[in-house]
C-alpha cells in the first residue's frame, strides 16, 4: 500500500509480525460479528419491506464478509516463518490479499453501477417500501461508520497496509447504506428516482476504490521502494555507523508492510577482511532498529582518501 495512508500518523512504535497479525486478528472478528448481524438483519427486513436496496445492501455486507475471512487467512499466513520455498517469509501474502480486497471492491462498485442503470430506465417497476427499512438502513450506516474508523484506527497505529483496504471496505459499505436511507427516503417521499441516482455516483466512488488498492498492490508485488523519508532515515543511520566512509546504490523494497534494505557501504581500504565485515554487521544491527525494516544485506567497498589516488 502507499505509505501516503500514514503520513498523517504517529511515528511507528515498532510493533512486531506477531503484534501485527493479533490486531489484524481482533479487529477482523469484531468486524465478522458486525457484518454477520447487519447481513441477515438487512436481508430479512429487506424482503419483508419490499426494499431492494436494503436487500442487495444485506448482499455487500455478505461481500465484506468475505473480505473479512481473506483479511484472517492472510494473517494467519503472513507470520508463518521463512521456508526452504519461501527464504524471505510470507510477509507478501498479505499485499496479495490486499488486491483481492481491492478487486472485490471493484466488482461491487461497477455491480452497483449496472443496477442502478437498469432501475434508471425502469423507475416504475421499484415498488413503496415499509419505513422499517429506513431504520435498518439508519442503523446499518451508523454501525458501518463506526466499524470503520474503530479498524482504522488499529490500522494506522500498526501501519497495517491490508487492515487498512478492509478499513475503507467497510467505509464503502457505510457510504452503500447511506445510499439506501437516501433512496428508501425518495422511495416514500414519491421520488423513487434518487435511490438509483444515488446508487450510481456510490458505485462509481466504491469501483474507483477498489482500483486504487489494486493498482497500489500491485506495485508492491512489483518491488515498490519505500517512502522518501524511511530511505533518508535508512541513510542516514548507515552514513552515522562508525567507519563507514560512504553509501552508495542504497535501494528498498516492500515485503508485506515490512521494508528489505540493499546497501552498498565504502570502508577503508587499509582495513582487515574481519574489520570489515565488523563494520557491516554493526551497520546492520543499526539499521534494523529502525521500524519496519526487516532485513539489510550489505556490500562492501573499499575506500580511499582522495589525496592519496595518485
Amino acid at each position: 500500500m502507499n505509505h501516503e495512508q500514514f503520513s498523517d500518523e504517529p511515528e511507528d512504535e515498532g510493533y512486531s509480525q506477531l503484534e501485527r497479525a493479533a490486531a489484524a486478528s481482533r479487529c477482523t472478528w469484531v468486524s465478522v460479528i458486525v457484518n454477520t448481524v447487519l447481513s441477515l438483519t438487512q436481508i430479512a427486513v429487506g424482503v419483508l419491506s419490499k426494499s431492494q436496496g436494503l436487500v442487495a445492501d444485506g448482499i455487500h455486507s455478505l461481500s465484506d464478509l468475505i473480505a473479512d475471512f481473506v483479511v484472517l487467512f492472510a494473517s494467519h499466513k503472513g507470520k508463518e516463518d521463512a521456508d526452504d520455498g519461501h527464504p524471505y517469509g510470507h510477509l507478501r501474502f498479505e499485499t496479495a490479499a490486499s488486491m483481492v480486497l481491492g478487486l472485490l471492491l471493484l466488482i461491487v462498485g461497477i455491480g452497483m453501477i449496472v443496477s442502478a442503470v437498469f432501475k434508471l430506465q425502469t423507475p416504475e417497476s421499484i415498488p413503496t417500501v415499509h419505513v422499517a427499512a429506513l431504520w435498518v438502513a439508519v442503523a446499518a450506516l451508523a454501525a458501518k461508520e463506526l466499524l470503520f474508523r474503530f479498524m482504522l484506527r488499529v490500522a494506522k497505529k500498526v501501519k497495517s497496509s491490508l487492515l487498512v483496504a478492509n478499513a475503507w471496505h467497510a467505509r464503502s459499505d457505510a457510504a452503500s447504506s447511506l445510499v439506501v436511507g437516501v433512496g428508501i427516503v425518495g422511495n416514500l417521499a414519491g421520488y423513487p428516482i434518487l435511490d438509483p441516482i444515488a446508487a450510481l455516483v456510490v458505485g462509481g466512488m466504491i469501483a474507483k476504490m477498489g482500483g486504487h488498492f489494486t493498482w497500489d498492490s500491485l506495485h508492491d508485488l512489483m518491488d515498490r521502494s519505500a517512502d522518501e523519508q524511511e530511505v533518508a532515515t535508512i541513510r542516514a543511520t548507515l552514513h552515522n555507523t562508525p567507519g563507514i566512509k560512504g553509501v552508495h546504490d542504497l535501494r528498498t523494497r516492500k515485503m508485506g508492510d515490512m521494508i528489505i534494505v540493499d546497501a552498498h557501504i565504502e570502508v577503508d581500504a587499509s582495513i582487515s577482511v574481519e574489520e570489515g565485515h565488523a563494520i557491516a554487521v554493526c551497520a546492520r544491527e543499526h539499521v534494523m532498529r529502525i521500524p519496519r525494516v526487516l532485513n539489510l544485506m550489505t556490500h562492501v567497498d573499499p575506500w580511499r582518501r582522495p589525496d592519496l589516488d595518485h
